[in-house]
């Protein structure tokens, strides 16, 4: 272990003996139940650092989604199939960018941008 490590256990150590943990908020109540439970003890701490940055697990499957399509597209011979999916792309796409909208964040896809103007058309007819 490194140095911070000992110095950070020390720094606790010594703010317990203090007592500066005797008073906080909720001790001695059980800790609120982990959202996360569901996830694979392996994959958690990555889910908690990607919760922390500002992504949710629905984001990640929508974007999941999305990856496949496109894929399937590139892969795609039958061009009907092709169209389909480009049409299936879009909605996910829509629902994927309101979401980010939702939270603020600015979406700058090229394929919403380029489709934009449809949307608008289509919900303003």
């Amino acid at each position: 272990m490194d140095k911070f490590f000992y110095l950070a256990e020390d720094r606790i150590r010594k703010a317990n003996e203090r007592g500066e943990f005797d008073n906080l908020p909720g001790k001695g109540k059980p800790l609120p139940p982990d959202k996360l439970e569901g996830i694979p003890p392996d994959l958690r701490m990555a889910y908690r650092l990607m919760q922390n940055a500002g992504f949710s697990p629905e984001e990640m499957d929508a974007k999941k989604e999305l990856m496949t399509i496109e894929d399937l597209i590139r892969h795609s011979e039958d061009e009907l199939e092709a169209e389909k999916l480009r049409k299936e792309l879009n909605e996910k796409l829509l629902k994927y960018n309101s979401m980010l909208s939702k939270r603020g964040i600015k979406t700058n896809s090229a394929l919403f941008k380029r489709y934009e103007h449809k949307i608008e058309k289509k919900f303003f007819e």
